[in-house]
């Protein structure tokens, strides 16, 4: 490539010796066919090098395909295009009178590196974004298109799949009948006396913020189905004004709040869809455990904090639904998220992630995929107990390695 290229946060400059966006699926067939080694890219919301496919390799971006969201009203269905983003996914699904189940904080990221990542939003019931996701299309390494759907005994390893199988050219996702969604947020609840699991039960989407300045939660945002009871939560006071995620900051291109009814597309997300949340000036990591664990977790952060005020913007505590994807953070476990958003600065941010990693490893999380972490792989192959049969799955689909860059070979091991 004749110009640098880079992630959305801008640490990550990809050296790949060219970059294609194809018009067609005909053409991703025979560009994946031609190359010996392939990476996709999509929104580029990833902090890490899962994407690079190396100086000899090829990456692919799937802007350019016809941006295909075809929904079945009576199936309650949607195929959508691989280079669809959620934004443009949930305004075309509303239309015709159906939801998502849930959506996560960016409706900015596309639905097929959300789903490969095992990216999620937020809520006891609800399990991550990849639970929606009936059927799979991609295109593999000898460039022939294979369909893997729900009943396929590969199902597990084919959603949540690192990128590793091939080309994921479309999705086919449930939908729901659509509803509204109210937000509520409060602000400074204590850590000390949380009772997490009564916090987290309160609606159909609860996240917790902290700066870790001090031992509280500077707010909590709460989203209520409107065909749910209404709030009732006594831990905290209403907030006043607006707030944004990160402290300080303006609340402008955050959805609506104060309990104002919208659809559910425009509140689920923290962003709003017509505004950048950012400017990239961020680094990001996450860590996802057994639900159960959350509060011991939480004191253990608390225990560090003095270490993490420092680097961090904000951190967000969500909850997800435990799912059967192989290579979902939320395999098999109902699941504490704890997300750090750090400030821009890697030299600093990495001895702080390590701290952070020390402090949770009793818990044995699993960071996300696409985000910063340092625990080695070969503890992360002993928290991954489908590893082996997603390796197999790889072997089957692309015995070359074809799409299996240094980044997916570390975590499969052997």
């Amino acid at each position: 490539m004749t110009d640098t290229l880079t992630n959305w946060a801008g640490n990550i400059a990809y050296t790949a010796k060219e970059l294609h966006r194809p018009h067609s699926i005909e053409e991703v067939r025979a560009l994946v066919a031609g190359s010996r080694a392939v990476r996709v890219l999509g929104s580029g919301h990833s902090f890490n090098e899962i994407a690079e496919p190396g100086s000899e390799g090829v990456l692919l971006s799937l802007t350019a395909l016809p941006p295909v969201v075809e929904v079945d009203t009576a199936a309650r269905t949607v195929r959508v295009g691989g280079g669809v983003r959620y934004a443009e996914l949930a305004a075309a699904v509303h239309r015709h009178g159906l939801a998502l189940a849930n959506m996560a904080s960016l409706p900015h990221i596309s639905v097929a590196g959300s789903v490969a990542t095992g990216t999620h939003g937020s809520g006891n019931a609800n399990g991550p974004l990849a639970s929606a996701v009936r059927e799979v299309e991609l295109v593999t390494a000898d460039g022939e298109v294979v369909v893997i759907g729900r009943g396929d005994a590969r199902f597990g390893g084919a959603v949540t799949s690192l990128g590793a199988l091939g080309v994921v050219t479309a999705l086919t996702l449930d939908l729901e009948p659509a509803f509204e969604v109210s937000q509520h947020v409060y602000v400074d609840l204590p850590l000390a006396g949380l009772d997490h699991a009564a916090v987290a039960a309160t609606a159909y989407s609860v996240s917790l913020f902290t700066d870790w300045r001090e031992p509280r939660f500077n707010h909590v945002w709460v989203k209520r189905r409107t065909d749910e009871p209404p709030v009732d939560f006594p831990w905290a006071a209403p907030a006043t004004a607006a707030v944004h995620p990160v402290p300080g900051i303006p609340a402008g291109n955050c959805t609506q709040q104060f309990g104002v009814p919208g659809p559910w597309h425009e509140r689920l997300p923290h962003f709003r869809a017509e505004f950048t949340p950012s400017s990239g000036a961020e680094l990001q990591s996450e860590y996802l455990l057994p639900r159960q664990h959350a509060l011991d977790a939480l004191h253990a952060l608390d225990a560090v904090r003095e270490v993490i005020a420092p680097v961090l913007q904000t951190c967000e505590v969500r909850t997800v639904a435990a799912d059967e994807q192989w290579l979902s953070p939320s395999f098999g476990r109902d699941t504490v998220a704890l997300h750090f958003t750090w400030i821009d600065d890697t030299a600093a941010v990495l001895p702080v992630v390590r701290r952070v990693e020390e402090a949770l490893d009793p818990y044995e999380p699993r960071p996300h995929w696409g985000k910063i972490f340092t625990v080695p792989s070969a503890v992360l192959r002993e928290r991954y107990p489908r590893l082996g049969d997603f390796r197999a799955l790889a072997e089957e689909l692309d015995p070359a390695g074809t799409f299996r860059n240094a980044f997916v070979r570390d975590v499969l091991g052997g």
